[in-house]
């Protein structure tokens, strides 16, 4: 008589041959018929909480290391091969046309670091790119471009036998005799630091694994890292000494699983910094650069919904806190000689900046003499520059950089690593303006371009940016930024590509793509859409979109899309929408809200299985983003999840045509789950149009590495495109 265990096995295995069987039949049948689009075999799993009933018919895809689920993979990427053998010649051209811009021997602009001019270059031909030096020349340490240049790390050669390389940092020591630097070789984000011996070129034979940020003490002998855990939580903080002195010593834990955590220093070097972050509130923990074997001490003890970041000057400490309201606060006190802070002592520091509703401080730089503030005003960036740090009051007067005139664009402090400096370096650009890199004088208040990002055969006066509004559902005023070819406008609606991000607080900041040049020199008008649940218009629209408003993005672009529809730039049938990432979940959920709307939509890396993957705390990202998306194990959570998981809300009827494209080792947002939106939503669709699952089995969620790779890829996306617009010859 067979126990109760003993029948149960034996079920399962008659399930998986039944399975086994079903899949072999299905790659029969593909083999037959090489036009079919492949179908997954259904294993149903309940995947039942709170009484409201869901089955899962993938939750098998999960499974990459047996054969069954590679198979399906293969068969999928096989299957979008196929679509793209008719359109073969256009990526071609999109590709020489994205490789033909780019100026491949180039190098950036160098930033001073002690005793050395730091920069990278490219060269003719190569995937990756250098990482170069000068030695800084005479007292004033100016910069000599003729001077000999030692390359410190060079990405193609540690790039070769590799198929991805990802450098997360490369950071030298403050005595400039060392290069601490990690390599992900995955595209999981497993980064490995090492630290490079420059006088030599030799690594240590030190190695840390899973790492996820670096500092440096003051001494040049002692490094503090980061690990990460099993669910790439960044968990833990480590001490490392060059000398060998025993093995490295665990400095920090963090145990709360809605935290990660970040390594830093203050802009003068005399603290490093330890933060815990949630999505909703940080702890700082500081040490004196020059005491690495001190003891960390808390700055200011974590209160939930309270953010904070710290800088130092001359014995003053500067908070950016939002205690008094989301969008934060400037203030200021005596470095205290506990470098601990209580409630009290925060009760009385100077307020040098209150709390705005309609301005939101996103950053500060301190300088010797200089303060400057990044500040978000109405979806426009200003830098606003004070004097006399040490001296700052409330009130005090200040100026803004003067960057351009432009209506629409995107300026932020730059790389700035040396505090003691009166020339202040930002990044400018727009949808009209490549990438550019100006010193401006905190002194003299002059503007300097040191580098305007090459793109050969680009002229600006034949393209335009507007800003337009739409009005949300419940009212709201959303911003569009879009781009047009002025000769190329014409009358009537034109093909538009409408993009969309709209999570994390992260701003979708007007920027300028080359590539896009390929679509708007054949007619089309590239749009984002500045939705809540972004960062575009302050930390409020942020809060606007996350958590039980969360629909308020999806709304949000629906609204973009029908506005634009409207105003006469676009038609259904001509307008395409794309995202990626937490921009994939956007695709997914306003494809199920109006499928009729859109021609076609690209959703990479799409986060679209939201209540499975917010279930799973195994998966990385999971625990600390309850925060962002809410906990399913909460019923009332639950409910907002279930609203809008794009997977969950999927039914029969006529869907646009769809990409969606992934990478095998994707540690951010899984493979399978745009995989078991695919294999659902064939069963469910009722139109003819293309449904395609585009894998790259040797990345991760940035896809390519190489440059040249990445190119290839963007060109597939823009052939998917102009084939929907009827625009493929």
């Amino acid at each position: 008589m067979l126990t109760k265990t003993m029948t149960n096995r034996a079920g399962q295995w008659a399930r998986h041959l039944l399975f086994c069987s079903a899949l072999a039949a299905t790659g029969l049948a593909l083999a037959q018929t090489a036009g079919d689009a492949p179908v997954a075999p259904r294993v149903p799993k309940d995947v039942t909480v709170h009484g409201d009933k869901r089955i899962d018919d993938y939750f098998w895809l999960r499974e990459r290391d047996k054969p069954e689920v590679m198979a399906y993979l293969k068969a999928e990427a096989d299957y979008t091969a196929r679509y793209y053998q008719p359109l073969e010649g256009l990526r071609d051209k999109l590709y020489a046309e994205m490789v033909g811009r780019i100026k491949q021997a180039d190098e950036g602009v160098p930033a001073r670091d002690g005793a050395w001019w730091y920069s990278s270059r490219t060269l003719e031909g190569a995937q990756y790119p250098q990482f170069i030096r000068r030695a800084a020349q005479g007292k004033a340490r100016a910069y000599d471009a003729a001077a000999p240049e030692q390359v410190i790390l060079d990405l193609n050669e540690l790039a070769k036998g590799r198929k991805f390389l990802a450098v997360n940092q490369a950071s030298a020591s403050p005595d400039g005799r060392r290069l601490a630097y990690s390599l992900d070789e995955t595209g999981a984000r497993d980064f490995q630091l090492q630290v490079r011996d420059l006088a030599t070129g030799q690594d240590l034979p030190w190695v840390a694994k899973r790492t996820d940020g670096a500092v440096w003490a003051a001494d040049s002998k002692t490094i503090f890292y980061i690990t990460s855990n099993e669910a790439r939580r960044r968990n833990q903080v480590w001490r490392h000494s060059l000398d060998g002195q025993g093995p490295d010593q665990l400095i920090y834990e963090e145990k709360d699983e809605l935290y990660n955590l970040m390594l830093g220093r203050t802009a003068d070097r005399r603290y490093l910094t330890v933060t815990s972050i949630a999505k909703d509130t940080t702890e700082v923990r500081i040490l004196a650069a020059d005491k690495p074997m001190g003891a960390w001490q808390v700055l200011l003890p974590r209160k939930s919904g309270v953010e904070y970041a710290a800088e130092h000057h001359a014995g003053r400490l500067f908070l950016r806190i939002n205690d008094r309201g989301p969008n934060f606060r400037l203030a200021a006190l005596p470095m205290p000689k506990t470098l601990s802070l209580t409630a009290a002592q925060l009760a009385q520091a100077q307020e040098l900046l209150p709390h705005r509703e309609d301005a939101a401080l996103e950053r500060l730089a301190v300088f010797k003499q200089h303060l400057v503030l990044q500040v978000r005003e109405q979806g426009s960036v200003k830098l606003r520059v004070f004097d006399q740090p040490a001296r700052l009051k409330a009130g005090a007067k200040s100026r803004d950089v003067a960057v351009g005139s432009e209506a629409v664009y995107t300026a932020l402090v730059g790389d700035n690593r040396e505090s003691d400096s009166d020339t202040l370096r930002l990044n400018y650009q727009s949808m009209t303006t490549p990438a550019s890199v100006y010193d401006y004088g905190l002194a003299s208040g002059q503007l300097t371009l040191r580098k305007q990002q090459p793109v050969i055969g680009y002229d600006a006066s034949r393209y335009e940016s507007r800003r337009l509004v739409a009005t949300a559902k419940d009212g709201t005023q959303v911003p569009i930024s879009l781009v047009y070819a002025k000769a190329l406008r014409g009358e009537g609606p034109r093909p538009l590509l409408l993009r969309g991000y709209g999570s994390y607080g992260i701003p979708s900041d007007p920027r300028f793509n080359g590539n896009d040049l390929s679509l708007l020199d054949r007619g089309v008008v590239v749009a984002i859409a500045h939705i809540r649940g972004g960062g575009d218009l302050g930390r409020r629209w942020y809060l606007e979109g996350k958590l039980a408003k969360k629909m308020n993005s999806f709304t949000d672009f629906v609204a973009v899309a029908e506005t634009l529809i409207q105003q006469g730039w676009t038609q259904r049938d001509k307008l395409v929408i794309n995202g990626g990432s937490a921009g994939g979940l956007l695709m997914g959920a306003v494809v199920n809200l109006r499928p009729e709307l859109f021609k076609a939509v690209v959703a990479e890396v799409p986060f679209v299985d939201v209540i499975n993957t917010m279930l799973d705390e195994s998966i990385p990202l999971t625990t600390e983003e309850f925060i962002e998306w809410g906990n399913p194990k909460i019923a009332e959570q639950y409910a907002w999840m279930r609203a809008y998981s794009p997977y969950d809300n999927l039914k029969a009827g006529a869907y646009p045509s769809i990409l969606t494209r992934t990478g095998i080792n994707d540690s951010q947002v899984p493979y399978w789950e745009p995989a078991k939106y695919v294999a659902k939503l064939r069963t469910l669709k009722s139109d003819g149009n293309p449904l395609l699952f585009d894998i790259n089995l040797s990345a991760g969620h940035g896809g390519a590495s190489g440059r040249f790779d990445a190119l290839k890829e963007r060109a597939k996306v823009y052939a998917f495109m102009l084939d929907q617009w009827g625009m493929a010859r």
